[in-house]
C-alpha cells in the first residue's frame, strides 16, 4: 500500500487483543490462538518436519551461505537519513543482528569508509533489559533533532514502546516522555509537548485495533483531548506542520473513516477547522506554507490522482473561502508514487510505463512549476531523504540487473551526482530483462517483466518464479533483488513480476478497477499473465511457480484453488487467506474498502466464490504448496496460514508449513533469520521446479 498514515504504516494488518467469535463450523478455529499450547505445539511439529526436508537439501547449506553474505555484508549502501546538520543510519550485521542506529557528518558519509558515531546499540539494550527489542525509527524535534522518541518493538511486531532519547548524552531522558507497548502514533507539538494518538484508556481503540483519540500531552503526563472518531473508524493520527525554524505551524488531524477514506482538520488556535476534501484523500507534505494533498478521486475539477495544495494561513482565516491549487495531474501512464519535501521544494516520485522519475515543484505567483531531476532514465528511482535544512535529498536508482545506486540530488538546482553504489551480488551480464502484456478475461492489457538469461531455450523448460501482490494501490517496478539473482538466476532460473491490477503502477483508476466484488479480475490478470508466459514459451506449467505475501497471499491461494493447472509451485508468505473471517482477525475491519464486508450478504457470496480456504476441496490436483508466516505477526494474524495448511492436511494433499517465533510482519527482522527464510523458499522452488 502507498503512502499510508504512520499508525498503518508497514500496514495492511493489525492483530486485536482478543479472539473473534466465528461459527462453529470451522474446525481449525484454535490455531487462531496464538500462543495456546495446543497451537504452539501442532507449529512446532509442522517445522521439524519442513526444516527436516528443506535443510536436508543437499542445496541448503549453499543457499544458507549465499544469502547470509547477501545480508550480513558490510559494503552494502548505509541507507542514510538526513538529521540535525548530518546523516544517519541504522545497521545490522552478523555481529549487530538487532543493529546500531549512528551518525556521520554528510561530507564523511560520502567517503568510502565514514566515521559512524554509535547512537543507540539495540543489541547492547535488548541484553541489558532481557527484551528482544527491535528498531521501529525514530521522531526528532526540530530544529535540533536532538530530542527523540524512540519506537521499540518487542519481538519485530508493529506494537511499539515510546521513549524520549536525548542524542547528545546517548541516553533515554530520565522522567521524559514514555509510552508503554501499543500501536500508536505522536509527534512532537514542542519541546515540552507531543500530540499523540493511542489507547488513552483500555479498549480505547477502533474496531481495528487502532486510536482513535488525539490528545496533546505535556512532560507531566497531563493530556488534553483535542480530537475524538468513532470506534467504528479505522483510525485517527495527527501530524504537526511545521515552518520556518521548525515552529509549529498547525496540526493535521486525520480521521479514517476507512482504510481509503478520510476527513481532515487543522486544529490551530484551541480550534478545529474542516479541510474541504473529498473523502479519498492522501496529506502528503508541508512546505512553503502549503499544505500537499494527493486525491484518488475526482473532485472540484481535479482528477482522479492529482497532487493538490491549500495555503495554511488562508485556511486558518477563511476555510470556506480558500480555493486548493493544481500541482499536479498525472497523465493516463504515470502515476505518483511518494512526494516528499525538503526545507523549500516539493519534490514527487513517479512512474511513467512503470519506469521511474523524480520532478521538484516551486510554488511561484500562485502557480506550481516543474523540474526533472538529472536522475537515471529507465531505472526504478526512491525517494530516499529529504532535508529540511537545505534542499538536498538521497535518491535511490536500480533494475532487476543494475545494482542500487545512491544519488544525491539538489532541488534547487535540479542536478544530482551518485555517491554510492552497491557491488553487483551475482552475475548478470548473461541476462537480460524483457517487458510483455498479457490480456485478461475483460481484454485488458497487464504488463510484466521477465528476467531470464539471455541463452534460455523458448521451449517451455525454464525454471520461472512469477511474483504478484495486487493490491492497496502498491506499485511493483522493477528492482534489484541479490538474493533472487545470485541463488535464482545464476542457476538457471527466470524471475517474473506481473503488474496485476490492484496495485498502483497506473494510478487510482489501476487500483480501483478491481476492489470488493471486481476482485476476481486481478486474478484473472494473474492466470492471463502465466498463460501468455506459457505460449511465448517461456515456462510451463511444470516449471512455474507462484510467490505472494500479505495480500499476495489471497492472490497465491485463489491461484492455487482457481487455476492449479498453471503452476508447479505456490509460495504463500504471511497471508491472508480466510477471507470470510479476515474483517475479524487483526485489523481485518480496516481492509473492507479493499475486499467488502463478509458479514453483508451480497459481499459474502461475491467473496465465497474466491476465498482460498472455503473453496479447498477433495479430489483436486493442487500443487504442493509452501506456507510461511510469523508469530509474532501483529499484522497479519498467523492463523490464516495456520488453517490453511491444517485443512490441506485434513483433506490428505501434500503443503510445507513453517512458522517463524519472532520478527513480525516483515519476517526479515534479523539477517541469519531472514538469510534461512530465502534458503527456505528457493529450496523449496529448486526442489519444485528444477529437480
Amino acid at each position: 500500500m502507498k503512502r499510508l498514515p504512520a499508525a498503518l504504516v508497514g500496514a495492511l494488518l493489525f492483530a486485536p487483543p482478543a479472539l473473534a467469535q466465528a461459527p462453529a463450523a470451522d474446525p481449525f478455529l484454535w490455531l487462531e490462538d496464538i500462543d495456546s499450547p495446543r497451537a504452539m505445539a501442532w507449529v512446532e511439529a509442522q517445522n521439524a518436519r519442513t526444516a527436516q526436508r528443506l535443510e536436508g537439501d543437499a542445496r541448503y547449506q549453499a543457499f544458507l551461505a549465499e544469502g547470509r553474505a547477501i545480508f550480513t555484508a558490510t559494503d552494502r549502501i548505509a541507507k542514510p537519513a538526513f538529521r540535525a546538520g548530518g546523516v544517519d543510519n541504522f545497521w545490522q550485521d552478523a555481529t549487530h543482528t538487532h543493529g546500531v542506529w549512528r551518525q556521520t557528518s554528510l561530507t564523511s558519509y560520502q567517503t568510502q569508509a565514514p566515521a559512524w558515531d554509535a547512537v543507540l546499540d539495540v543489541d547492547k539494550l535488548s541484553k541489558d533489559e532481557g527484551r528482544n527489542w527491535f528498531w521501529k525509527g525514530a521522531t526528532c524535534l526540530k530544529p535540533d533533532e536532538t530530542l527523540c522518541l524512540v519506537r521499540l518493538s518487542n519481538g519485530g511486531g508493529d506494537a511499539v514502546e515510546l521513549r524520549e532519547f536525548d542524542v547528545r548524552t546517548r541516553s533515554f531522558v530520565a522522567g521524559g516522555f514514555h509510552a508503554p507497548e501499543g500501536k500508536q502514533s505522536a509527534d512532537w507539538l514542542d519541546r515540552d509537548h507531543l500530540v499523540a494518538a493511542r489507547e488513552w484508556a483500555k479498549g480505547e481503540v477502533t474496531q481495528s485495533g487502532y486510536a482513535y483519540v488525539v490528545k496533546i500531552v505535556d512532560r507531566a503526563g497531563a493530556a488534553s483531548e483535542i480530537f475524538r472518531g468513532e470506534p467504528t473508524d479505522v483510525s485517527a493520527e495527527a501530524v504537526v506542520l511545521r515552518g520556518e525554524g521548525g515552529v509549529a505551524d498547525g496540526v493535521l488531524i486525520q480521521r479514517g473513516v476507512t482504510f481509503f477514506e478520510s476527513e481532515y482538520s487543522l486544529y490551530s488556535g484551541g480550534k478545529l477547522i474542516p479541510v474541504a476534501l473529498p473523502k479519498k484523500a492522501q496529506f502528503e507534505a508541508y512546505v512553503d506554507g502549503q499544505a500537499v494533498f494527493s486525491l484518488q478521486e475526482a473532485w472540484n475539477g481535479f482528477g482522479s490522482g492529482a497532487l493538490i495544495s491549500y495555503d495554511l494561513a488562508g485556511l486558518k482565516r477563511d476555510a470556506a473561502g480558500t480555493a486548493a491549487r493544481k500541482v499536479f495531474e498525472p497523465g493516463p501512464r504515470q502515476a505518483i508514487q511518494a512526494v516528499s519535501d525538503t526545507k523549500g521544494k516539493l519534490v514527487v516520485e513517479l512512474l511513467e510505463d512503470v519506469k521511474g522519475a523524480v520532478d521538484v515543484y516551486d510554488l511561484s505567483a500562485g502557480l506550481w512549476t516543474a523540474r526533472r531531476l538529472n536522475l537515471p532514465k529507465d531505472a526504478t528511482l526512491t525517494i530516499g531523504s529529504t532535508s529540511g535544512k537545505d534542499d538536498q535529498l538521497f535518491v535511490y536508482a536500480e533494475g532487476f540487473l543494475t545494482p542500487n545506486a545512491l544519488w544525491l540530488a539538489d532541488a534547487a538546482s535540479g542536478q544530482a551526482r551518485q555517491v554510492k553504489a552497491l557491488p553487483a551480488r551475482f552475475d548478470a551480464s548473461k541476462d537480460k530483462v524483457e517487458q510483455h502484456w498479457a490480456t485478461s478475461s475483460d481484454g485488458t492489457r497487464i504488463p510484466y517483466f521477465v528476467v531470464m538469461s539471455k541463452a534460455a531455450r523458448l521451449d517451455g523448460s525454464t525454471p520461472t518464479i512469477m511474483y504478484g501482490y495486487g493490491g492497496f494501490q502498491v506499485a511493483k517496478p522493477p528492482i534489484y533483488l541479490p538474493e533472487m539473482g545470485k541463488i535464482w538466476l545464476e542457476r538457471g532460473g527466470a524471475y517474473v513480476i506481473a503488474n496485476i491490477r490492484g496495485g498502483g503502477e497506473f494510478g487510482p483508476a489501476w487500483h480501483q478497477s478491481v476492489l470488493r466484488e471486481k476482485r476476481q479480475l486481478a486474478f484473472d490478470d494473474f492466470a492471463a499473465v502465466a498463460r501468455d508466459l506459457e505460449a511465448r514459451k517461456i515456462t510451463s506449467p511444470r516449471r512455474l511457480g507462484i510467490y505472494g505475501r500479505s495480500n499476495g497471499g489471497v492472490l497465491t491461494t485463489v491461484s492455487m484453488t482457481q487455476h492449479p493447472e498453471l503452476w508447479n509451485a505456490v509460495v504463500v508468505e504471511s497471508p491472508l487467506v480466510d477471507m470470510l473471517r479476515y474483517h475479524k482477525l487483526s485489523a481485518g475491519a480496516s481492509w473492507v474498502g479493499e475486499y467488502g464486508n463478509p458479514d453483508a450478504p451480497a459481499d459474502h457470496a461475491f467473496i465465497a466464490k474466491y476465498d482460498g480456504y472455503l473453496n479447498l476441496k477433495a479430489g483436486q490436483t493442487y500443487p504442493e504448496p509452501y506456507i510461511t508466516t510469523n508469530t509474532r505477526d501483529d499484522r497479519v494474524h498467523p492463523g490464516h496460514a495456520r488453517k490453511f495448511a491444517a485443512k490441506l492436511e485434513a483433506l490428505g494433499y501434500p503443503y510445507l508449513y513453517f512458522e517463524n517465533t519472532f520478527g513480525g510482519h516483515s519476517n526479515d527482522a534479523d539477517p541469519e533469520m531472514n538469510a534461512r527464510r530465502w534458503a527456505f523458499h528457493y529450496v523449496y522452488l529448486a526442489q519444485k521446479l528444477m529437480d
